[in-house]
């Protein structure tokens, strides 16, 4: 059975599509922001940047809520060796639901997220750190700008068993 990463810069949606695909599939929905460590939040909240310390640790926490296969999580997973080490941890096949949006509207919806750790602020950082997924990488696509449910109904209807590789 395969496992779920629902992945995009801050604003994409993962939680929302993520939390709706899981239970679309009946499985447990995890949100990847509930892995990080503590220190983390903080500093995302004072407006830095992670860097690649700060967030090994919770990346091998994302790896391993993802070892019942099944499972659905959201994380950004920017960088392919992020997502490598996501792999590595969860030692249980992964497919990577790619959420693709463009910086305005990206912008629009973390400007109007009153209360969430993530400011606006670091968009533009974390559209520069994004690696989308390889041709390699088991993978889907989808754009932002469709519905919540379009997007899921393009997900459910992909063949996911054999490792999606860059569908749209």
């Amino acid at each position: 059975m395969m496992s779920y990463v629902v992945m995009g810069v801050s604003g994409c949606g993962k939680s929302l599509i993520g939390q709706a695909f899981a239970t679309a599939i009946g499985a447990p929905f995890i949100d990847g922001d509930t892995l990080h460590p503590a220190a983390n939040i903080a500093k995302m909240s004072r407006g830095e940047p992670l860097d690649d310390t700060d967030r090994a640790p919770w990346l091998t926490r994302v790896g391993q809520a993802l070892v019942p296969p099944g499972t659905v999580v959201a994380c950004s997973a920017l960088k392919r060796k992020y997502r490598d080490q996501i792999r590595a941890v969860a030692s249980t096949p992964v497919t990577f639901l790619y959420l693709r949006g463009q910086r305005d509207t990206l912008l629009t919806r973390v400007s109007n997220r009153p209360g969430h750790f993530m400011p606006p602020a670091l968009l533009d950082s974390q559209l520069a750190t994004l690696e989308p997924p390889g041709p390699d990488e088991a993978h889907l696509v989808a754009d932002i700008e469709q519905t919540p449910g379009q997007i899921v109904a393009l997900f459910r209807a992909a063949d996911l068993t054999d490792g999606a590789r860059g569908r749209t």
